[in-house]
């Protein structure tokens, strides 16, 4: 209380809280994905409602929030090529750590390798994609991301169209790299460029559409907590999952 009124807690000056906020609360949304493929998976617990068809909706619903809101708020750094340093630097980091102490929930390609990358293109071709109209280039990104998600199904199309791609493609992990797996590929958690380069230009390509005029109504706070989460998300990411398995591993030790 100050002066008889009630006070607010601001997000911090310049920021589109509830930005953060929406970042904040896939943040959550994914441990908790993860904690429940930690159940499954390493500690042997059978769900199958998580491994149909809501597991991988709820899958793809993080995916897509996170990238999509990602590509939204990469022009609002100055720094696009050392922020993408910095969050590639983070995925190596994390596929070093799982190869070492759980090969068997290895990470190659994760998210944050792949962020890494879409920030470095996206700062390096920069140049030419403000050359494109935001309407155009959001359309465009959209039907491209379309065309290209079953990419790893072997092949590509929308509706009534298919073009089947040669199976050269898929040879080894310099080819997964791109989106193009082999059979034997595995990883617990994996993002090619393709088709996801696309979903990341459509969330950039929205943010210029939108226009920062429109945004002011994003700077209001809803829920500081979640926002603090989302300022702190790569932090956040790569600190969750040993949290998570040290967690379960002394329940499991607890109701043995």
């Amino acid at each position: 209380m100050k002066n008889g009124h009630t006070t607010r807690q601001k997000a911090p000056a310049g920021r589109y809280a509830l930005l953060d906020e929406l970042r904040g609360l896939d943040l959550v949304s994914m441990m908790l994905y993860h904690a429940c493929w930690d159940m499954m998976f390493l500690f042997g617990i059978w769900m199958d409602w998580y491994a149909g068809m809501p597991g991988r909706l709820w899958q793809q619903t993080i995916c897509w929030v996170f990238i999509l809101l990602s590509g939204f708020c990469a022009p609002f750094g100055r720094h696009m090529l050392r922020r993408g340093v910095t969050v590639f630097a983070a995925g190596a980091l994390v596929t070093a750590v799982t190869l070492v102490f759980m090969p068997e929930g290895r990470v190659i390609f994760g998210v944050l390798t792949f962020l890494g990358t879409a920030m470095l293109l996206t700062g390096v071709l920069e140049p030419l994609l403000k050359r494109v109209m935001p309407a155009v280039g959001l359309a465009v990104s959209a039907v491209l991301f379309a065309v290209c998600y079953p990419v790893g199904l072997g092949w590509v199309g929308l509706g009534g169209w298919k073009l089947m791609l040669p199976q050269s493609l898929y040879a080894n992990y310099f080819t997964a790299f791109f989106g193009f797996y082999p059979d034997w590929f595995y990883s617990a958690d994996y993002f090619g460029l393709l088709p996801w380069l696309f979903l990341f230009w459509a969330g950039y390509y929205l943010h210029k559409a939108v226009g920062r005029r429109r945004m002011e109504p994003l700077r209001r706070p809803v829920c500081p907590a979640l926002g603090w989460m989302g300022r702190h998300s790569l932090l956040l990411y790569l600190l969750h999952q040993p949290v998570i398995y040290g967690v379960l591993s002394a329940a499991a030790v607890l109701f043995a």
